[in-house]
């Protein structure tokens, strides 16, 4: 049985850190930390640890054998075991005595999941950093650009394109906390009934035994760059809803960018046009298209996830007693389905926004095409309250009336505008003439607080960029000053 993504284009993008080979390797290497972690607790040697580390490469075991052999379990962690005991002996023969004790099935997969989504962080994080940074710079550089605003599918008021590409920026901005999250995903430390039982036998006539087990369990988050949980989370599912949620919402904050760039990339509206790429976009019987792949693809994922999700949360509700039969087991392919589409997600909407084509030209020509009656909001506003009632109706709706009859003829408009406030004053004490109401009629002298609110997202930008930019310093810093054969130290509490 073979899967490589023929079902799920673009997907291989985020192969690399979630495919079977790198759950094979996150199993192995939570194995192997765990001798580590009892080697640092000082109950195996240092020789343990090293041999348990080397015969924990994923390229040394048949996953595809793994595979049929998990039936018979129903986990592949007990296969797994068989194998790498028998590598791990050809290395080290007394290493092997080391080797998952104190540990459940469980324990080791959970810890695995874990372990594939804080390395999925880093690509994901990353790409999504460069989305953010390109999205800035076109809310900045388009921040005059005027197009239509749409409202339930209609034109409905001035806005501009960089207001729209900061909107856009804001939703990934406010990603950031939860992105953080899969940074500090925790160890599952319970053993066979989540008591700790086996973990305390490994402390015999300890009078602290129960401390020190929860210590080991420190230890091996340390050793794998996890966080030590509060608690048992065997049937209790929030670590894993939480990342799952997140890797959803990224989903969903993609799909709503490429919604809009689907719709403004049509032909009949050509506002923006996707980055040209070799062979991308290509149609097989009309050489003439140039398709949107990369929002096609967006879309896609973003229509996926929340099925997804759906997926971890029914199998959250039917967990029960202190193990789960079933509902464990058919959570893992929804989590690690998500976790690639959202990897692969942010590579996509990295090379979209740092692409993007925008078309200023065509976007203020379909706003003069709705015609003076897309400013009807402005236009009520600073005129109704002058008008006075005629014919049993309001200034109000005189005005509205006057600007549906005229909606897409502009002089005419001035006129009838004109003919309806003649003689009055405005507020100033000037009167209102043609200049004012003609002036009214300027898509760029009703757009809101269009430069506040991009300005804000623009400097929550900086902030985030400075934040990142001091956290690979400081991330840095500690790989230098790290000695190889020791992990660096690392927080051992989950938020």
């Amino acid at each position: 049985m073979t899967d490589v993504g023929l079902l799920s284009p673009g997907a291989h993008r985020g192969a690399a850190r979630t495919d079977d080979t790198a759950v094979l390797q996150a199993l192995l290497d939570v194995e192997a930390a765990w001798v580590g972690a009892q080697s640092a607790a000082g109950l195996a040697p240092a020789e343990a640890a090293d041999a348990a580390r080397r015969a924990a490469r994923a390229g040394d075991y048949d996953a595809a054998d793994l595979a049929r052999r998990a039936e018979d379990g129903g986990n592949p962690v007990i296969p797994l075991l068989a194998d790498y005991r028998r590598r791990l002996g050809e290395l080290d023969p007394a290493a092997v005595r080391w080797v998952h004790r104190g540990l459940t099935s469980q324990d080791v997969m959970d810890t695995a999941m874990m372990l594939v989504l804080h390395r999925s962080a880093e690509p994901l994080a990353r790409d999504l950093a460069a989305a953010q940074g390109a999205l800035a710079a076109l809310a900045d550089a388009h921040r005059a650009t005027v197009q239509t605003a749409r409202t339930l599918t209609q034109h409905a008021l001035p806005t501009t394109f960089g207001l729209k590409a900061s909107s856009w920026l804001a939703g990934l901005q406010d990603l950031d906390g939860d992105l953080a999250e899969l940074r500090r995903l925790p160890v599952s430390y319970g053993g066979a009934a989540g008591s700790l039982a086996a973990s305390l036998a490994l402390f015999p006539d300890a009078p602290d035994a129960a401390e020190r087990a929860i210590g080991l369990a420190g230890h091996w988050a340390d050793e794998l760059g996890l966080a030590l949980p509060p608690h048992v989370w065997h049937t209790t599912r929030r670590p894993v809803l939480r990342t799952a949620g997140t890797l959803a919402a990224v989903c969903a904050a993609l799909g709503r960018i490429a919604n809009d760039v689907l719709l403004l990339a049509r032909p009949e509206l050509g506002e923006l046009r996707e980055p040209a790429a070799e062979g991308r976009g290509v149609s097989s019987a009309m050489p003439q298209k140039q398709n949107p792949v990369l929002s096609v693809l967006l879309k896609r994922t973003a229509l996926s996830a929340p099925q997804l999700l759906a997926q971890v949360h029914l199998a959250a509700g039917q967990y029960v007693d202190e193990r789960p039969d079933g509902a464990w087991h058919a959570e893992w392919a929804a989590l690690r389905e998500l976790a690639r589409l959202a990897v692969a997600a942010s590579s996509h909407a990295a090379e979209l926004a740092q692409g993007l084509v925008v078309d200023p030209a065509r976007m203020r020509a379909n706003l003069d095409a709705s015609g003076p009656a897309v400013l009807a909001e402005r236009i009520g506003a600073a005129l109704a309250p002058l008008v006075p009632r005629a014919g049993g109706a309001t200034g109000k709706q005189q005005v509205q009336d006057a600007v549906r009859e005229h909606a897409t003829d502009r002089d005419g408009m001035v006129s009838a505008l004109l003919a309806l406030a003649a003689g009055a004053v405005r507020p100033d004490g000037t009167p209102v003439d043609e200049a004012f109401v003609a002036g009214l009629l300027d898509p760029a002298g009703y757009l809101g607080a269009n430069g506040l609110l991009i300005d804000r997202a623009l400097e929550r930008a900086r902030r985030s960029a400075n934040d990142r930019s001091a956290a690979e310093t400081t991330a840095r810093a500690s790989d230098e000053t790290s000695t190889p054969t020791s992990a660096p130290t690392r927080s051992r509490s989950t938020a």
